[in-house]
């Protein structure tokens, strides 16, 4: 396929072409001026140096696209030696031009190769003038040979001046650099010309010798062209597989823009396109849908926009991207040329072996383009929250990190927690998608009042932070803070309903020495002293450490104790109000401290939450209670007892198979054992926390709800968990004589129990009128220091053998005042009565 300009290439050659066909004119016309006349002997030499100059024209061998190779040098040379320098350019001139003319060849084109040939002419007939030849215009036969040195000269000038003016049209009608295409050039023809000068001597021999025998050089010239186009032929395909191994190498990218600017490029500098199109079907990246691109590019690379249509003549070569096997094609790679165009079959097979490369690049490049889209998908939710779209804790930990490993740069860092009081009453009252839909406009007023220089992140549930990294004074994280507070608590509505949140907040400025989990901690601290004191926000200081060194210093010893059996129980008797008979026992933790003596629960439970060592302690604490169970029982007094347990322990799925391989290994049935839930601790309303309460309702262990009227949701805690039993808190009973809302707790508490078929105990019984008063509201067990203190297991033990009840003030029982029974419909749980009794 010939080489095709386009319109804009066109203008590009037409000065260079002009000033060529300029100086060949003058060549052309002083040669007619001096033109001496021609012997009748030398016409017939005469006839056949034209015939061998416009047959060596016509005879072309195209070795690719943009190269051509004939033997018009070999001729011109021949006739350069035969004639006078003005017959030569003239008949030089009017061959070329008759044999364009038989070949069709384009206007400019044409024009450009007569006034090329017509120079290369001159310039070897002017340097051949030199020598004393006596040509054929004045004689039939030539008189010497020429100096052979003379010749090669001449020769290579001729090949010179046909590059120098050839070498840079091609190129810029191709868009090829130019040196690079003098590289190209001086390859390919170095074999040829020296084959070319060959026969260009031997013809010069036979002139010599006897001009008559120069008729033999055109079939000798005939023979050579086919034997070279076949020879050439074989090293054109051998090139053109080496060219498209190189243009299906450079398809081995995974970079979707790499792969389709070297189809541009291939489609344009490998089969000579003016213009390449490339439609494919890109897949769906993650939230979005597939679609079809379309890709324009020529010489210069990718194109932003279509090209006109009317810059390319006839239909565009197209060719298939073919899918894999039984799938649809990826898409379409369209050639545009200059002129109509139809490529001879064998480019048409490279071609298409070019397209089913180009579609599988297309096909790898586009998967691993998802993928890697994929990825960063995965890394930005690994570090943002879901439903805000803010950092989450992770981010917000790798920033505040980076932050200060630069933080002579950064200025001061400050770190903002805050979360707000009962949202949870969001999510109970209009919903979670209620309560969603406010955690996201909380998080979008702190990020639009934090500023753009610091990290807003949601941490957990409704608790959000603020990381500073670029304070000019630490001063000034207390004034943005405050923005950020009071933007937060402004009025929302969700779905019509007015809502007022009230923050708390903890703010903490990083410490020169310290860390990211030190910032945390202080943080933390913060918060947890404003939401305790009730104050907007609180900003850390040492003396917060302080409060917390005790409960750090004994949950670094929570291990030890576990495993040389520190922690010990005592029992509290749950009794019958109307009898003072022992039902059940209340079992109630101790730590005999090496070296602090007994701590009461208070001063340790928090500390074994946070240790890890919560299940272990829970183990102890539960077969301690079971031990004791079994001791009374074998006694004759098969009693329940009841153990506290912490919230934490309902997230922990292996819970309820803790409690049954207890209850194995004592050989306690479930009924011995009742399990007490801190009601004023908000439970959880997670998934897990009722697989926990089924398994153990599985098991039959009875379930207390403690410290019941204490907590904000009394009633939505007993329709989620399985309970048998209500304990009415200390508080009340102390205050239901001077407190009307004390005794209403009290009073309501009993009713809901007597209408749920609950067992009903009060905590805290201290005076006979408290007991009495009890009674009368219809409560039908008790706890308290009128019956006992909180007992050892011995001892315990020994008042159950007792029988009854009534105060036990500094060991001397008082005695029981036993009560008319005001109808058997408490409920109660009490020890069954021998035959004796």
């Amino acid at each position: 396929m010939t080489p095709t300009p386009t319109r804009e290439t066109d203008w590009r050659l037409r000065p260079i072409v002009g000033l060529l066909s300029f100086l060949a004119a003058i060549s052309v016309f002083t040669a007619a001026l001096h033109l001496s006349p021609v012997t009748p002997s030398a016409w017939l030499t005469l006839v056949t140096l034209i015939v061998l100059i416009g047959l060596s024209n016509l005879l072309t061998l195209r070795i690719r696209s943009n190269f051509f190779v004939h033997w018009t040098d070999a001729a011109t040379l021949v006739a350069a030696v035969a004639l006078p320098v003005p017959w030569l350019v003239v008949l030089v001139a009017g061959t070329v031009t008759l044999a364009k003319i038989i070949q069709r060849r384009e206007p400019i084109k044409a024009i450009f190769a007569v006034a090329k040939e017509t120079l290369v002419a001159t310039t070897a007939g002017l340097i051949l003038s030199s020598a004393d030849i006596e040509t054929l215009t004045t004689t039939s036969q030539l008189g010497n040979f020429p100096p052979i040195q003379t010749v090669a000269l001449a020769f290579l000038a001729m090949i010179v001046i046909d590059d120098l003016v050839s070498v840079p049209v091609i190129a810029i009608s191709m868009g090829t650099p130019v040196l690079r295409m003098y590289r190209e050039s001086l390859k390919r023809h170095l074999s040829l010309s020296v084959v070319r000068f060959g026969i260009a001597l031997a013809a010069l021999v036979l002139l010599l010798w006897d001009s008559r025998l120069l008729i033999a050089i055109p079939p000798l010239v005939l023979s050579l062209h086919v034997m070279h186009m076949n020879r050439l032929r074989q090293e054109a395909e051998r090139e053109a597989w080496q060219r498209l191994a190189r243009a299906t190498d450079a398809l081995n990218e995974v970079d979707l823009d790499k792969v389709l600017h070297a189809a541009i490029d291939t489609g344009v500098n490998m089969f000579g396109a003016a213009w390449v199109e490339v439609d494919f079907r890109a897949p769906a990246e993650p939230g979005q849908t597939a679609g079809v691109r379309h890709i324009f590019g020529d010489r210069s690379g990718l194109l932003t926009q279509r090209p006109d249509v009317e810059d390319s003549e006839g239909e565009p070569t197209v060719v298939a991207l073919e899918g894999q096997r039984d799938t649809e094609d990826v898409g379409e790679l369209r050639l545009y040329f200059g002129r109509p165009t139809i490529l001879p079959e064998r480019e048409g097979f490279l071609l298409r072996t070019f397209a089913a490369a180009l579609a599988t690049a297309i096909r790898n490049a586009s998967a691993y383009g998802l993928l890697i889209n994929v990825a960063d998908q995965h890394a930005h939710e690994a570090q943002h929250d879901p439903l805000t779209g803010l950092a989450n804790r992770r981010c917000l930990v790798d920033e505040g990190k980076a932050a200060l490993e630069h933080r002579p740069t950064t200025g001061a860092i400050a770190l903002l927690t805050l979360d707000m009081v009962q949202f949870k009453e969001i999510n109970d009252g209009l919903g979670y998608k209620a309560g969603d839909d406010v955690l996201v406009e909380i998080g979008r007023r702190m990020l639009a009042t934090a500023g753009t220089d610091a990290t807003v992140a949601r941490q957990d549930g409704d608790e959000f932070a603020v990381l500073f990294t670029a304070l000019p004074t630490p001063a000034l994280a207390m004034h943005r803070s405050r923005d950020i507070l009071q933007k937060v608590a402004e009025e929302y509505e969700v779905d019509g309903v007015p809502i007022t949140l009230v923050p708390r907040a903890g703010l903490a400025v990083a410490p020169a020495d310290g860390d990211m989990t030190e910032l945390l901690r202080r943080a933390s601290l913060a918060l947890t002293e404003a939401k305790r004191t009730g104050q907007r926000i609180v900003p850390y200081s040492r003396s917060l450490d302080i409060t917390d060194l005790d409960r750090l210093e004994l949950g670094g010893q929570i291990s030890r104790a576990v495993a040389a059996s520190e922690f010990t129980l005592e029992f509290q008797p749950i009794v019958d109000l109307a009898t003072g008979e022992i039902v059940s026992a209340e079992a109630l933790a101790r730590w005999h401290h090496p070296d602090r003596g007994n701590l009461d629960p208070r001063r340790f439970l928090d500390a074994v939450e946070r240790s890890g060592q919560l299940t272990a302690f829970t183990e102890a604490i539960l077969d301690q209670a079971l031990q004791a169970a079994g001791t009374w029982a074998a006694a004759g007094h098969p009693i329940p007892v009841a153990v506290n347990i912490s919230p934490r322990s309902l997230l922990d799925r292996r819970f309820p198979a803790l409690v049954e391989q207890l209850l194995d290994e004592r050989g306690m049935k479930s009924e011995s054992l009742v399990l007490e839930l801190t009601e004023s601790l908000t439970l959880s309303s997670m998934e897990i926390v009722d697989q926990v309460l089924a398994g153990l309702g599985r098991l039959g262990v009875a379930i207390a709800l403690d410290d019941f009227g204490t907590g904000f949701s009394s009633l939505s805690a007993l329709a989620r968990v399985p309970v048998r039993e209500l304990k009415i808190d200390r508080s009340f009973v102390t205050d239901m004589d001077a407190s009307a809302e004390a005794m209403a707790v009290v009073r309501s508490t009993i009713e809901l129990g007597r209408a749920l078929g609950l067992a009903v105990v009060a905590e805290g019984i201290e005076r006979v009128d408290q007991r009495q008063t009890l009674w009368n509201l219809g409560c039908g067990l008790g706890q308290g220091h009128l019956f006992a203190r909180p007992l050892s297991q011995q001892r315990f033990l020994a008042s159950l053998g007792k029988g009854a009840f009534g105060d036990m003030i500094e060991g001397r029982p008082a005695p029981v005042v036993r009560l008319p029974r005001p109808g058997d419909h408490f409920g109660l749980r009490r020890r069954p009565r021998s035959s004796n009794e």
